[in-house]
């Protein structure tokens, strides 16, 4: 996976990698993973569903123009409050784009 090669950004509910592309193009790119280690097919399902919210509601603004994001869903992000998750978000934004 390239994105491993750019910024990492880890907090309770997921891990952010953000990689610049280096090409001409401003479009911001997303992928999302859940691995089996955090549950069934339902629960990991659920927690992408709220990593696809949370990056339609943050990236847009926020998100590093030109390059990949991929969010990596962890155990604890399933109970987490939603508010917490796109506060931690925006703080792993910050911290990738210093």
């Amino acid at each position: 996976m390239a994105a491993n090669s750019g910024r990492r950004a880890a907090t309770p509910g997921f891990v952010l990698l953000v990689r610049p592309r280096g090409d001409d193009s401003e479009t911001i790119r997303v992928g999302y993973t859940v691995s089996k280690k955090v549950g069934n097919a339902v629960v990991r399902n659920r927690m992408k569903r709220r990593l696809r919210a949370l990056a339609a509601e943050v990236l847009p603004t926020d998100g590093v123009r030109g390059a990949d994001h991929v969010l990596i869903g962890r155990q604890s992000g399933i109970e987490r409050d939603y508010a917490l998750l796109r506060a931690e978000l925006a703080k792993a934004l910050g911290k990738v784009t210093r």
